[in-house]
């Protein structure tokens, strides 16, 4: 058990360092390579709104489906077959970067206590992963790392707008990759690059019909991005907490397992959920492993909301409450701080997002949502992807994105 804690104390100490040591944080930013480019005087984190955005390759992602009618082991192996490369390549990225801030021993420990955890998961996640394991060749507490990692450090951007007839869209930036190893020679994140490959467009399926959508990282078997065509649409973002994750991944080790994992939850819901007001009362209720904020959009026009969660408690921004310095009530802007604080000045992508969106309008907010989540610093070098959702236009939009210097490292 000492061993355990240490382990969960490391993973802790490196996802979360950002959440809770922010003066650190600033200390270890200006030493970082990319200060004396990136950071000089002049060069501003936001200082215009983008226009006219068109993204390259939007439909360029590969597509697969996910038969939730196979057997658990088997619904993953098309897509972690054609990423395979790509999966092992990431995960010794992880593992160098890991060697480098912890030594070996913690992924000594990953591999050694981290199939434990596995085994208490539920049984068709438990299976998934075991397969996944099978075909990758990757250990079982690697592939649990893989699919665990995003719950506790995804810094992400989410918007759920209407526009002028009362159609809601619901847009995010994915951003994953701070402090995993920083390429000095082309100004990028190794980890974020090494996920980029790896997104891919799964169709969820059952009885031969088509549940809902998602965007996932292959391998990743939780769900992050989804649309359900005609019911809701959800993202999530984490909530930067002192008591983060690593409390509740303690608390299930030693067996406390009312808790739920956040991306296995949305996959519940997604799958169990018919109406936006089902999923916002199964996403607000149950005690969760680590704090989350999940943004929901539906078809009506009044139906976005923003569900800031505890692990055991929950508050509900609806969609027409203004945020600090916002004009218009047709839009809600979330990234990983509440709403009701201000953002704090090392990483605020709230406010430009705000007054872009301001500046916009709702005319066309299919638009606006491209030009916004393509502005800096809402996009930066940690995005992965952006996407645009519709429940009511069965819309699911998903490219790679790419910021070129001047652009923020996160």
């Amino acid at each position: 058990m000492k061993k355990v804690c240490i382990l969960l104390l490391a993973v802790q100490c490196y996802i979360t360092g950002a959440e809770v040591l922010p003066d650190k944080l600033l200390s270890i930013k200006a030493t970082f390579p990319f200060a004396s480019s990136v950071l000089k005087p002049n060069v501003t984190p936001f200082d215009h709104c983008e226009k006219n955005v068109i993204p390259p390759n939007v439909y360029n992602i590969p597509e697969y489906e996910i038969n939730l009618d196979l057997p658990a082991e088997e619904r993953w192996t098309k897509v972690v077959s054609d990423r395979r490369a790509q999966i092992i390549a990431l995960i010794e990225n992880i593992k160098q970067n890991c060697d480098l801030l912890f030594g070996k021993s913690l992924f000594w420990m990953v591999n050694e206590f981290l199939p434990m955890l596995t085994e208490t998961l539920p049984i068709e996640y438990r299976k998934e992963l075991l397969g996944i394991s099978s075909v990758t060749g990757l250990t079982v507490g690697e592939i649990t790392l893989f699919n665990v990692f995003y719950e506790f450090f995804s810094v992400c951007t989410s918007i759920v707008a209407r526009n002028e007839n009362g159609v809601l869209y619901h847009g995010r930036n994915l951003d994953f990759g701070l402090f995993l190893g920083w390429d000095p020679a082309n100004h990028t994140w190794q980890t974020t690059n090494l996920l980029k490959p790896l997104i891919v467009k799964l169709n969820f399926t059952q009885n031969n019909k088509t549940l809902y959508h998602s965007i996932n990282y292959a391998g990743h078997t939780g769900i992050l991005t989804a649309v359900k065509p005609g019911k809701f649409a959800l993202s999530i973002d984490e909530r930067f907490k002192l008591d983060g994750g690593y409390v509740g991944i303690a608390e299930w080790i030693l067996g406390m397992r009312n808790q739920q994992w956040i991306s296995f939850l949305t996959r519940d819901v997604m799958e169990k959920c018919n109406s936006y007001l089902c999923a916002q009362k199964m996403l607000s209720k149950p005690p969760l492993v680590a704090p989350v904020y999940f943004i929901l959009s539906g078809i009506r026009p009044s139906d976005g909301s923003i569900i800031t969660r505890g692990r055991n408690d929950f508050s509900i921004w609806p969609l027409g409450q203004k945020q600090r310095n916002q004009t218009g009530n047709w839009f809600l802007v979330q990234t990983n701080f509440d709403q009701w604080k201000k953002p704090p000045f090392y990483d605020d992508r709230r406010t430009p997002a705000i007054f872009c969106m301001d500046k916009e309008g709702n005319k066309d907010v299919s638009q606006t949502l491209k030009n916004v989540l393509s502005t800096r610093p809402v996009l930066n070098k940690l995005t992965t992807y952006t996407a645009i959702m519709s429940a009511q236009k069965n819309l699911l939009e998903v490219w790679i994105q790419s910021c070129p210097d001047p652009c923020w490292p996160w």
